[in-house]
């Protein structure tokens, strides 16, 4: 990624805007955190926004606001950042993990059903890499059986399940704006999107020490506030998300033209989703000696969730052992993240590419 290559003509405004910061004084859930809240909304269908410390914090006060506690079990995928299985586990909460499927990387739905016991009170699906989740059936399958939907939208502003925005279709959506995210801020920030005013100020009661003035303390709570900084950050960016998003679209069509997919197995598209490639993650058998060959020719290549939820020390008591969940832990196998970020260019994917041909001829 080249986080200051992408705000770096947006300097000037950010200075200025930071300024203003200091020259006023006001710090924390100030006018810059309301109108990101109101201008996100506007975006989402006029679903009521809420500022927020950072994504993980979204995540742990969306579970609080939708009652999920102590002995609750919530669905979720175990491709996925820790963040997402933790805040379920603050709450004393226990996650069930369920398979991807195979395109998306996202939670398959066709198999929700069978976990669902009467303890189970929440879905997760996450929207990987900038991939929609399939939400329609996830969304029936919580109707009928009266769960709630928690979107984990982290990675995926901006992206599309059919006509309906990712965000605007469960019951609460998180956001965050850490700055490597497609749509961020120039540190730690976040967003819970409610999907009606009473669950919007509950979270608002959250993230402020469980108070709506200061002095009455109605539950326990958070110190999660979104501060005028990153707030002012997020507000010049939001205009340009857009954009950015259409040219990794163009860059992951790039990838495809200079002829990748010969040499590794490259990222898709579920029909009707439109990806927006926050990370853009390619597949192969001998993913470690790739990473490690390309990164020696000076190419940029990382492993995201090379450990599945599933499969990490923290969750060893939940009893889930090695084939439980065989795409995720396929994905977790052979998943290599290649450069995309909005400044590449085409001579620059032609070098990736012609760098990943390299090193598989050498495997």
């Amino acid at each position: 990624m080249d986080i200051r290559a992408q705000y770096a003509p947006l300097r000037g405004a950010l200075d200025a805007a930071l300024a203003d910061i200091l020259d006023t004084g006001t710090f924390i859930l100030g006018p810059r955190v309301r109108a990101i809240e109101e201008a996100v909304s506007v975006r989402l269908g006029n679903r009521p926004c809420v500022g927020v410390a950072n994504g993980t914090d979204a995540l742990v006060i969306a579970l609080q606001a939708l009652g999920v506690g102590p002995g609750d079990e919530v669905i979720t995928t175990p491709y996925t950042f820790y963040a997402t299985a933790e805040a379920i586990a603050r709450h004393g909460a226990t996650p069930v993990f369920v398979d991807v499927e195979p395109v998306g990387a996202c939670l398959n739905p066709d198999l929700i059903e069978e976990r669902i016991t009467e303890r189970t009170k929440a879905i997760i699906p996450v929207h990987i890499f900038g991939h929609a989740a399939p939400m329609t059936s996830i969304l029936t399958t919580a109707a009928e059986n009266g769960l709630s939907v928690v979107e984990d939208a982290a990675q995926a502003f901006g992206s599309a399940d059919g006509e309906w925005a990712v965000g605007t279709m469960g019951d609460i959506a998180t956001i965050s704006f850490f700055p490597t995210k497609n749509f961020p801020g120039i540190g730690d920030g976040g967003m819970v999107v409610c999907g009606d005013s009473d669950l919007a100020a509950t979270v608002r009661r959250l993230r402020f020490h469980g108070s709506e003035d200061k002095q009455t303390f109605t539950e326990v709570g958070y110190n999660s506030r979104l501060d005028e900084i990153q707030a002012a950050a997020v507000n010049l960016f939001l205009p340009h998300v857009d954009g950015w998003n259409d040219r990794r679209r163009q860059v992951a069509e790039w990838y495809r033209d200079a002829g990748l997919g010969q040499y590794v197995t490259l990222p898709e598209e579920r029909d009707g989703v439109r990806h927006i490639y926050h990370l853009y993650v390619v597949r192969h058998p001998e993913r470690d000696r790739l990473r490690d060959l390309l990164q020696q020719d000076g190419i940029g290549a990382v492993v995201y969730y090379g450990t599945p939820m599933h499969m990490q020390p923290v969750f060893a008591g939940l009893g889930y052992a090695a084939g439980d969940l065989p795409v995720a832990e396929e994905w977790a196998r052979t998943g290599l993240a290649l450069p995309m970020h909005p400044n590449l260019t085409r001579e620059q994917v032609d070098e990736v590419v012609a760098a990943v041909g390299r090193a598989v001829e050498r495997i």
